[in-house]
């Protein structure tokens, strides 16, 4: 892991978010599917899925606050569930802003498989504090 951005939420951290990469532009994190963050079915759950995305788009909102801002908070997500993260899998996922603006940012994270395969996108909304 290249920066621990994700220890600073501490749900990221007990879900098992890990942040590879990160800049004002880009995050790059990994998630292990676990047997406690699935359904019954062994796949991941759709609420762990979103809050992969939510934690990767809360650090790009932060690394891209405006001078004086003092933070900011998720007030809008979207996800489109597109396919299965079985358990045992590793997900992988990059978050890049689609408009940083003085008062929002939006964000996208496109979460998928080692292989390639899609799992899900998902829209963010971040006011800035």
């Amino acid at each position: 892991m290249t920066t621990n951005l994700a220890s600073t939420m501490p749900f990221s951290t007990l879900i098992g978010v890990e942040v590879t990469a990160a800049s004002a532009d880009e995050i790059k994190g990994e998630l292990q599917v676990d047997k406690n963050l699935c359904t019954s079915g062994n796949i991941l759950h759709g609420g762990a899925i979103m809050a992969f995305a939510d934690s990767l788009g809360a650090i790009g909102a932060f690394m891209s606050l405006p001078e004086g801002a003092k933070g900011t908070t998720t007030i809008e997500s979207k996800t489109n569930f597109l396919g299965a993260a079985p358990q045992g899998e590793r997900v992988f996922a990059i978050t890049t802003p689609v408009k940083k603006g003085a008062r929002l940012s939006v964000w996208q994270t496109d979460i998928r498989l080692e292989n390639g395969r899609q799992v899900a996108l998902v829209t963010q909304t971040q006011l800035v504090l």
